[in-house]
């Protein structure tokens, strides 16, 4: 079994005040998961994946790679195989020598490691590369090859630190659909880190989002789309990301434009509780539609992508918003559009203090007018 689990781990770097890059993690990866790491620059997924690597000291709390506590053990000792983002090839090296340099290290006899990279070669495409040097081969080609000598070592857990960023847009996208098929042969378990939210949300079976060293949801893609936690988690998961607006308070829900979007009195009542006058707003770019009533929004441009086209605009606060709209409509920039709600239950209202997410709007209740 080779689950890994993160307990109350921290990274903290020095200096006036101290730099906490990874706060009090917790996480539970599962045996043979695919558990993605996601957030912005800065916000500790690469420092967390290095210290379950042993590259970076753990300052506070414990990591478990199958059971066993490696908090204090060396990378080497830890059976874990690494892809770096660099590729990390030796140029002088063939394919086959570069992929089976580490079992040579190890003192395995040479003809395991022919058969051990003769078996990773088949699985990434590459045995009729095997006698190139790395500077023969392209971009996609040498991250196979840095794959595939993290695959001969057979460690408990792979661990990649945003190895896709060198590729272009096209190969990344055949990379990524390789690298997710090749896991769920393999079964071992994997921790990947991005700093891209599609390449999060199409490889992981789980995805784990942090901003500032916090961690702020671990769950499915789907649920992260569909239930965010808080406005951070609503505005980084999805292309184009999810509309934020604050609207204000009625007795009955939030005024959306001209129409009120209902609100549960649970809802309501802690709103006032809290001396909120208004709350913020969320929702999906596909859930909105151009009609008479709703929010007013100013155009700023139409992005046509062929089969879709997404209109951006302004709503009255400032804030931005994305409608997406039939590729076929003719919507001029200047212009001001009315956005309305196609279905409530695909709402958020987040604490415009805490940023917490409250729940969708009533998602039983019809539109009001104002």
């Amino acid at each position: 079994m080779a689950e890994v689990k993160y307990l109350n781990a921290s990274r903290i770097y020095p200096g006036n005040p101290p730099v906490r890059a990874v706060d009090s993690v917790n996480m539970d990866i599962a045996d043979g998961e695919f558990l993605v790491l996601v957030g912005p620059s800065g916000s500790g997924k690469s420092t967390a994946l290095r210290m379950l690597a042993g590259l970076e000291d753990i300052n506070e709390g414990q990591i478990f790679i199958g059971g066993r506590d490696v908090t204090n053990v060396p990378p080497k000792n830890r059976d874990i195989a690494m892809v770096f983002q660099s590729y990390a090839l030796y140029p002088h090296m063939s394919v086959a020598d570069n992929m089976g340099f580490a079992l040579k290290l190890r003192g395995v006899d040479k003809a395991t490691i022919a058969a051990k990279v003769k078996e990773a070669a088949g699985l990434l495409d590459l045995t009729r590369y095997l006698d190139r040097k790395p500077k023969a081969l392209s971009g996609g080609q040498r991250q196979r090859v840095a794959m595939g000598r993290a695959i001969v070592r057979e460690p408990s857990v792979f661990l990649m630190d945003e190895p896709l960023s060198n590729l272009d847009a096209k190969l990344r996208v055949e990379t990524r659909a390789n690298i997710a098929e090749l896991q769920a042969r393999l079964g071992t378990t994997t921790v990947y880190v991005t700093h891209d939210q599609v390449e999060a949300m199409t490889m992981g079976h789980r995805v784990a989002v942090l901003k500032d060293g916090l961690l702020q949801q671990i769950d499915t893609p789907r649920n992260l789309y569909d239930v965010p936690a808080n406005v951070f988690v609503a505005g980084f998961m999805g292309s184009p990301a999810m509309n934020l607006t604050n609207l204000p308070l009625t007795t009955t829900g939030l005024k959306f434009g001209d129409i009120t979007l209902p609100l549960s009195a649970k809802i309501l009542a802690d709103a006032a509780a809290a001396g909120h006058t208004e709350l913020t707003f969320g929702v999906r770019p596909e859930d909105l539609t151009l009609g008479s009533e709703g929010l007013p929004i100013t155009v700023d441009l139409v992005e046509e992508l062929g089969a879709d086209a997404y209109m951006h605009g302004k709503a009255p606060d400032g804030s931005r918003v994305v409608v997406r709209t039939g590729a076929r409509v003719q919507i001029n920039a200047g212009s001001t559009v009315r956005a309305s709600v196609t279905n409530l239950q695909h709402t958020h209202v987040f604490d415009p203090t805490s940023g917490l997410r409250l729940g969708p709007v009533e998602g039983t209740g019809a539109l009001l007018n104002n």
